[in-house]
């Protein structure tokens, strides 16, 4: 089967008076059909820029994306009726009720009245939506409106679905709600784009993923792929109390803040974990993850901090 998107050398640049930004520089990768892929990077990385330019909102200025085999600089139309998007700032319309809301946004794409209905009354269940299916969307929480500009997308029958930050600001229920739609997606073999600084919602959620940072790729490939290289696979968490020589013997170390982080394979990750017991030291012992991924091959967490504001959040 085709990749769902192929980006090829993408780059973009944001002129302003008085100068420009880059937001993407030689960006090259591809998104498999029928898959959850993940578009992983701290703000400002160029996750939004990305899902725009292959949601025919913007142009690249170098380089080519193709979706569902339609070129976005030149085939935009032939791709806009396959694919719905939730925009990282999305503002639905404060005068309709929820359910409202979604059965307008199907039968614009030009589902019938019956289909409609009967999605939106399944994607309202799914989501947790139900008690407030009557209530005006501008008497919603923040939350409640984010998802129900998810529910929106996920009740259609577009093949390409772009979700950007879809779970910012949820509470830990309502994320999973909205994991379980995106699952449910997947299942009937759409393909689902999603952008994410939440690394433990890439990771349950999606089976290959890319890592932007300040608008280059970093790595992409299976989810597999991206823990296979780090080598050592497991992660011990120490407090400051035991120095970085002595941890060492143990694997590799990095160290943030307070706290030093050793990656050691099984055996040795055990007999660190006995040795911090046994001086009373705090500690954590685990499988590595995404983030330890992430740790390793940008040097910072995730969420350290945001850079630099970008014209990727002003776009």
């Amino acid at each position: 089967m085709a990749d769902a998107v192929s980006s090829r050398h993408l780059s973009k640049t944001y002129a302003y008076r008085g100068g420009s930004t880059v937001a993407l520089e030689d960006v090259s990768f591809d998104i498999p059909a029928g898959e959850t892929f993940g578009l992983i990077g701290r703000n400002g990385a160029g996750k939004t820029t990305f899902l725009r330019i292959a949601a025919t909102q913007l142009l690249p200025t170098a380089g080519t994306v193709t979706v569902l085999g339609y070129d976005v600089a030149h085939e935009e139309r032939q791709i806009r009726s396959r694919i719905a998007v939730v925009p990282q700032e999305s503002r639905p319309l404060y005068f309709a009720n929820t359910e409202e809301l979604i059965v307008w946004y199907l039968r614009l794409r030009g589902m019938d009245r019956r289909e409609s209905r009967r999605r939106a009354n399944g994607v309202l269940e799914e989501l947790g939506l139900e008690d407030v299916r009557r209530r005006l969307v501008s008497r919603l929480s923040g939350g409640q409106r984010r998802r129900v500009m998810a529910a929106m997308v996920l009740a259609s029958d577009a093949d390409l679905l772009f979700l950007d930050e879809p779970t910012t600001g949820l509470d830990p229920f309502a994320r999973r709600e909205v994991w379980g739609a995106i699952q449910r997606a997947n299942r009937e073999r759409r393909t689902v784009l999603l952008t994410t600084h939440y690394l433990d919602e890439a990771e349950a959620l999606s089976s290959h993923l890319a890592l932007l940072e300040g608008g280059h790729l970093v790595v992409s490939g299976t989810r597999e792929a991206l823990r296979a290289r780090i080598q050592l696979p497991y992660r011990v968490t120490v407090d400051g109390t035991t120095g970085a020589e002595e941890l060492s013997r143990y694997g590799t170390v990095s160290g943030f803040g307070d706290l030093r982080l050793v990656f050691a394979r099984e055996r040795e990750a055990r007999e660190l974990a006995q040795l911090a017991l046994a001086r009373g030291a705090r500690l954590s012992l685990a499988p590595v993850s995404l983030e330890d991924v992430f740790l390793q091959l940008v040097g910072r967490p995730l969420d350290e901090g945001p850079e630099a504001e970008s014209a990727e959040g002003a776009a």
